[in-house]
């Protein structure tokens, strides 16, 4: 029953008590936090932290919502707040050089594994180096309308700016990312051609999220704080 329920019905079914149904909530939005997570943190532990941290934020003050938006965008904008959050943390601080192939298959395309033609892994790659050289809000702002798929008003929405800001940080992340990337665009179109008629490997999931937790002092690997 509750798989045919609205997200607004569901999180109001968890407000009056029901124990099952934010973990219906968490099974339709995990996969697509995840992919936002990952693409805006290049790193599955961080990853992993921060949408963690999300859903225990989003478990504790469901009772704060209040239905001026859609739930996905509400928890969309958890997500991002806790991945820029964990960013701008980080950001001074040197962390060790992750496997260029860890990193591919980390931010991959929602349903793409690393079984992706060998072509395809290489831009990943240079696409990856060059956001990480983003400041953390163009990164989020990018990553939403350019990968995700966001409309602007909605990636507004998620990042509680203004549609005109969300635009300037995509042209700004945009206009930064193109002397880096601009080189891949002529051996892009060659290997299109070349390629052309070959069959598509096989694709895989992202690993789910962690599921939300019944008890909202839980925290990750079952330990409490």
């Amino acid at each position: 029953m509750r798989g045919s329920m609205t997200d607004k019905d569901l999180l109001a079914r968890h407000v009056a008590g029901d124990p099952e149904a934010f973990g219906e909530i968490v099974r339709r939005h995990r996969d697509r936090l995840w992919a936002v997570a990952l693409r805006t943190l290049g790193d599955r532990e961080e990853a992993a932290d921060a949408v963690q941290d999300a859903l225990v934020s989003a478990y504790r003050a469901a009772h704060t919502f209040r239905g001026q938006s859609a739930v996905t965008t509400w928890l969309h904008r958890i997500t991002v707040n806790a991945c820029l959050d964990r960013a701008r943390k980080t950001a001074s601080r040197r962390t060790s050089p992750v496997a260029e192939t860890e990193r591919l298959e980390q931010l991959l395309e929602p349903h793409e594994s690393a079984y992706a033609p060998a072509e395809r892994g290489d831009l990943h790659r240079e696409l990856l180096r060059a956001l990480g050289t983003l400041p953390p809000e163009q990164r989020a702002a990018l990553v939403l309308v350019d990968m995700q798929g966001y409309p602007v008003a909605e990636a507004a929405e998620v990042l509680g700016v203004p549609s005109g800001t969300v635009k300037s940080r995509c042209a700004r992340g945009r206009a930064r990312l193109l002397p880096l990337l601009s080189h891949l665009r002529s051996g892009e179109s060659g290997r299109r051609d070349s390629n052309e008629g070959r069959n598509r490997a096989p694709r895989t999931s992202v690993p789910p999220a962690a599921p939300a937790p019944r008890d909202p002092d839980a925290v990750k690997g079952g330990r409490r704080a």
